[in-house]
């Protein structure tokens, strides 16, 4: 595990301080746990985005014909 250092605000600090205390963990540990969901949520949106292409590249499905809408189409007369 690397070690970081990190540049916040004294207020913000402070703030984060109590937050952990409430919640009976420390700033550390709420950093790297924010930190390790970002990269889940990195990893899971990289996989969901290739099988979304995967899928798209073997679908045999058909939109059917293309219709161009007039703007008159959309309006009752």
């Amino acid at each position: 595990m690397k070690n970081i250092t990190l540049g916040i605000k004294d207020d913000v600090l402070e703030k984060i301080k109590k937050y952990a205390v409430r919640r009976e963990t420390t700033v550390n540990a709420i950093v790297r746990e924010h930190l390790e969901q970002i990269a889940k949520n990195d990893d899971r949106l990289k996989q969901v985005v290739s099988e979304l292409r995967q899928m798209s590249e073997n679908s045999t499905a058909e939109l059917g014909r293309h219709y161009k809408w007039k703007r008159e189409d959309c309006y009752e007369r």
